[in-house]
């Protein structure tokens, strides 16, 4: 073989090598992989006083690493993500949702807080949010109002 060309030959040969050598395979749960998001038990129990509301919901991800960074909806322009750490809450920039792993928001936790409401919303409403991830972009979410006692578990 040609020497001029047996060099260049190995040169892109070793190059293809390694890049494949750098992708990650989406099934290998790694936090390179995509993310896989799926939203359930969103809810927003109907609020006590016209101004101010709280929404919950648990995200399954069976992919990579995530984070969910804000949230916005027709309600109010004033949403923002709480956490609550012995009894005190906290408002955050954003909420991790790990690889293979679960974000949950309930009562007593992390939280959505509504401020400033546009409207009270009631009991068989549907607030449809629109959630922010860094990396999946936004999921919309339609959250039925519940009664202002109801708790997930009992379905009451």
């Amino acid at each position: 073989m040609n020497r001029r060309l047996f060099f260049p030959a190995v040169a892109i040969a070793a190059g293809l090598m390694l890049t494949g050598c750098g992708s990650s395979d989406a099934s290998g749960g790694s936090s390179a992989a995509k993310p896989e998001l799926k939203v359930t038990g969103a809810y927003m129990p109907e609020p006590v006083t016209g101004d101010m509301a709280a929404g919950y919901f648990t995200v399954t991800n069976s992919g990579g690493a995530d984070s969910l960074t804000s949230v916005t909806s027709d309600l109010t322009d004033d949403i923002t993500l709480h956490s609550t750490t012995g009894g005190a809450m906290r408002e955050e920039k954003s909420f991790a949702v790990p690889a293979e792993g679960r974000l949950v928001l309930g009562s007593g936790g992390n939280h959505l807080m509504f401020a400033k409401l546009g409207h009270r919303p009631r009991q068989g409403e549907k607030v449809s949010v629109q959630l922010h991830f860094a990396r999946s972009g936004t999921v919309t979410v339609e959250m039925p109002v519940k009664s202002a006692t109801y708790q997930p578990m009992t379905g009451h």
